[in-house]
């Protein structure tokens, strides 16, 4: 999939409309014995509508013109005591169907969902947060009426439009074919709008989605807009994709209309059809006035389903969009994968790169040809100017993404020979972005490892000089955190991030920028507090302030693809190489 953004349109895959509908009605196959219940009701109700007319006409040709009162209390008595039963029938069923739909959205949603968690970061790096909720949310909320409908509309008034038609034909084949003259106008009405609305009602996704997107970044950013004062140009854009979201439904519903008009002219034109056939040509004594109005009755009872069947398929034409675009998620196959399901033994930490090369787009290198061994135990401090790889050698270390040449290995195992579970559950990694989740701060510390006891939980918080603050908060680790961690400074933030990562009791320890928003009495507080956790384990730590990286067992200077520079901090600044400018002009110490 292309990267986009809320001004870029997604690109819509070709999939088939026949294999989309298929698929999302297969989800009605779980509930076999409820909608087979649900159809025996619907039979008995589309009988005794097919049977009302049949009355009609017996009462109005026997009952009536005889002067027989007893035989028509009767059979209106009966007819009542159906048709009573019919409504009953009626409302059981829509009560059935509600509570399937409703089941079959959560199915999809929970797939959707557990799915998109096995996705790798690649899937998020090409897509907003907002078009991927705009997926979860609005897409799957607009397939209820579609799956509800199925059964409650298309089976039940087909079964009628077919027997109706089939009454008719038997009566009287003449009037029958006089009444259903019109039928191929409408097929090809049907046929030329559903062309052209499912394109537009594609592009009314793709706008909605867009805006979606925006409205997301908007919020998640309202900070940097007030800041610049740009509140007047989001304002600016919200309205433009708002336009170009109305414009496009209004297109889409323009088109879907029309079918109506469709429908309406066909129904009068084969009314005007069957009065014609049976008046000018057959004549009345050949029909009779119970069979007039039995007819007139069966071509409403015709053309009334027919056009509920086109305000169902107007549904389909509307929502099958976002069935496609829901599948398309679920079709995405995650290009972090198990290769099996080997499990990745407790490790020692020894790390080794094997002539890596990586790209993100597959055309520009960040690492080339990158090799090096650290030993089990050993502390590596990562530096150098941004983008220039340090981040890409963690994640790789962590199968965050997959290299295209040469191999990461830990204790001589290919990390892509072992799950990721495993993996991973033997790593602490604290990334620069300290996402702290709604919910209570011994939660959130927790998170590092679910069976944490409360006492590894302040002990955690204590080995980074955290426990001191959330003491002084009202509730202390029972404190609730607002989104994101609202409310705590960004000091605060890091080092609640830092207790969970410590909490994980990790083989392997990744700390990138760890220390960058702590101020400097606390950095050494949490450096007193972490040099003991790091005795042991392998530890990677990135880090654009060189005092925090002082006491590495190595320092690798990252840049033009690999590494510059390797050893201590004594032996780099004898170098006078890459990390002697960088050291000096962190100083602010002139160059010699």
């Amino acid at each position: 999939m292309s990267v986009n953004s809320y001004k870029e349109d997604e690109h819509s895959t070709g999939t088939s409309k026949r294999n989309t509908l298929k698929r999302l009605f297969s989800y009605l196959l779980f509930y076999k014995k409820k909608i087979t219940f649900v159809l025996v009701i619907m039979g008995f109700c589309v009988v005794v509508s097919l049977l009302n007319p049949l009355f009609m006409e017996y009462a109005i040709d026997n009952d009536i013109t005889s002067g027989n009162m007893s035989g028509l209390v009767r059979l209106i008595l009966a007819a009542a005591v159906l048709n009573l039963l019919m409504v009953a029938g009626i409302r059981l069923r829509m009560y059935l169907m509600a509570d399937i739909t409703n089941s079959i959205l959560v199915t999809i949603r929970q797939e959707l969902y557990t799915h998109i968690q096995t996705l790798d970061f690649n899937f998020f790096d090409s897509r907003p947060t907002g078009k991927i909720l705009s997926r979860i949310i609005g897409d799957i909320n607009s397939l209820k009426d579609v799956l509800g409908n199925f059964v409650t509309t298309m089976i039940p008034d087909l079964l009628t439009v077919i027997a109706v038609a089939g009454i008719m034909l038997v009566k009287n084949p003449p009037l029958a074919l006089a009444a259903l003259c019109s039928l191929p106008l409408m097929a090809l009405g049907m046929w030329l709008i559903q062309t052209i609305s499912h394109k537009r009602w594609q592009i009314f996704r793709k706008k909605a989605s867009n805006l979606n997107a925006f409205i997301h970044e908007d919020i998640s950013g309202i900070r940097v807009i007030q800041s610049f004062t740009a509140e007047q140009e989001t304002a600016e854009t919200f309205r433009e994709l708002v336009k170009e979201h109305r414009h496009s439904f209004i297109r889409a519903c323009r088109m879907n209309d029309s079918l109506g008009s469709i429908i309406d002219f066909s129904w009068g034109l084969g009314v005007a059809a069957m009065y014609f056939v049976g008046i000018r040509i057959l004549g009345t004594d050949q029909v009779s006035l119970g069979t007039f109005i039995a007819f007139g009755t069966y071509i409403g009872m015709f053309w009334s389903p027919i056009m509920n069947l086109s305000n169902f398929y107007n549904q389909i034409i509307t929502n099958l969009a976002a069935a496609e675009r829901i599948f398309e998620v679920l079709d995405t196959k995650p290009e972090i994968t198990d290769e099996n399901d080997s499990v990745m033994p407790p490790m020692k930490g020894d790390v080794v790169f094997q002539n890596v090369c990586f790209s993100y787009d597959n055309k520009v290198n960040v690492l080339q040809n990158v090799s090096f061994h650290i030993h089990p135990g050993e502390t590596i401090a990562l530096v150098g100017p941004t983008g220039a790889g340090k981040t890409t050698i963690v994640n790789l270390i962590s199968r965050f993404y997959d290299v295209q040449k040469g191999a990461v290995l830990i204790d001589g195992i290919d990390v892509r020979s072992v799950t990721t579970l495993s993996l991973r559950s033997q790593m602490g990694i604290m990334t620069q972005d300290n996402f702290l989740f709604t919910g209570t701060i011994r939660d959130n510390i927790r998170y590092g490892r679910l069976d944490a006891t409360d006492d590894e939980i302040i002990a955690a918080a204590k080995a980074v000089h955290a426990h001191e603050f959330i003491m002084k908060l009202e509730k202390g680790y029972d404190t609730e955190l607002k989104e994101r961690g609202g409310g705590l400074s960004v000091g605060q933030k890091q080092l609640l991030a830092f207790a969970r990562t410590m909490i994980s009791d990790p083989s392997i320890l990744i700390l990138d920028e760890a220390t960058s928003s702590i101020d400097t009495n606390t950095e050494l507080l949490v450096q007193e507090g972490i040099e003991t956790l790091l005795q042991g384990r392998t530890s990677f730590v990135i880090a654009h302030r060189l005092s925090t990286i002082q006491k590495a067992d190595r320092i690798f200077v990252i840049d033009q693809g690999g590494i510059l520079e390797e050893g201590n901090a004594h032996e780099l600044l004898e170098k006078k190489g890459a990390y002697y400018r960088l050291h000096m002009a962190q100083m602010a110490l002139p160059v010699s």
